[in-house]
């Protein structure tokens, strides 16, 4: 099968190549999907970059991507909930990363079947950002009449967060730049800050939780702005403890700037790294189809172009998801 894998640790167009490979094998346990499209995030090209081969060490060459949407056309031994041709979507784990290819292969755990009334190619776009921003917000407990900024509104995490927060009630604020303000107002938040205007921190302040989609001083300037007792949840923050020896870091102690804030505060801080889960899918499924959340694609690539994607999505400026398609190859 064809598949577009890391060859090499470096720049995203000398590290990525389309090569012939063989296909997955499946376990009792998993199903055997034919992709039809995959979404990509900044996690790949961080991997093609080198800078997770500390935290995710790859087997060189290695298939690149966690999101898929396709078709199941072979399933294991135990599996009973799902059948031959159910269209699903996935967030793989990492032992099965590899979804930028023509089949992959899934563990059902991490598998829900596909909204009904979207494409392949956008329900590709909803498994990581979807999980990311729901564990996130659950970990905070978010609720009706929740204040909560969500930083960095038009892209996939924001994109999804701004929805969710706004299907729990929540009053939601939310930071972009000013060619996407009316973009993301219309997702549904009551107030866009364009911070090349507009410092968000004059704007946003006594909140009962910042979303931190941004890290460095972002994490720490969120404490500026919540109310006493606040929440900050993060994706891309210093690990909390808890979480931290969920990941093996046993020694691990929270920096001393971060505790500092906290106890200032009497802040929350939770740290998100997210984990696949077929039934939290089910949930987005039925959000998607009841119309709570709407998917978010900017750009569709075919498998060919499949570097040219990651080109982009590594420039910054993508507005929802990026999106391969594998249709040019069926």
């Amino acid at each position: 099968m064809k598949a577009l894998q890391i060859k090499k640790y470096g720049e995203i167009q000398k590290g990525l190549s389309f090569e012939d490979v063989a296909k997955p094998k499946f376990g009792n346990n998993d199903i055997l999907i034919a992709v039809k499209a995959a979404s990509i995030n900044p996690i790949d090209y961080k991997l093609v970059e080198g800078h997770l081969k500390d935290m995710v060490p790859l087997d060189l060459p290695s298939t690149i991507g966690y999101d898929v949407s396709g078709v199941v056309v072979e399933k294991g031994a135990n599996v009973n909930n799902f059948e031959i041709d159910d269209e699903v979507y996935a967030r793989v784990p990492q032992e099965q990363m590899g979804t930028v290819a023509e089949f992959v292969a899934v563990d059902i755990e991490k598998v829900a079947l596909k909204p009904s009334n979207i494409s392949f190619e956008e329900a590709a776009g909803l498994p990581l950002t979807g999980l990311t921003a729901i564990q996130a917000l659950e970990k905070v407990g978010i609720k009706e009449g929740d204040r909560i900024l969500i930083h960095a509104g038009s892209g996939g995490v924001g994109s999804f967060a701004i929805q969710y927060a706004k299907s729990k009630g929540a009053i939601v604020y939310t930071t972009t730049s000013t060619k996407n303000v009316d973009w993301v107002k219309a997702l549904g938040a009551d107030r866009v800050i364009d911070y090349t205007e507009e410092d968000y921190k004059e704007v946003a302040n006594n909140l009962d939780i910042v979303f931190d989609t941004l890290g460095d001083e972002y994490t720490f300037d969120a404490f500026k702005i919540i109310k006493e007792g606040g929440k900050v949840t993060s994706i891309v923050g210093p690990p909390d403890e808890e979480t931290a020896k969920l990941m093996g870091m046993n020694d691990y102690n929270l920096p001393e700037k971060l505790s500092k804030l906290i106890k200032e505060t009497s802040g929350m801080y939770k740290f998100t790294w997210m984990n696949p889960n077929g039934k939290q899918l089910d949930e987005i499924r039925a959000m998607v189809e009841d119309g709570t959340i709407k998917p978010i694609v900017d750009l569709i690539y075919d498998f060919k172009n499949g570097i040219e994607a990651y080109e982009y999505l590594a420039e910054g400026k993508a507005k929802g998801k990026v999106i391969i398609s594998m249709a040019d190859l069926f």
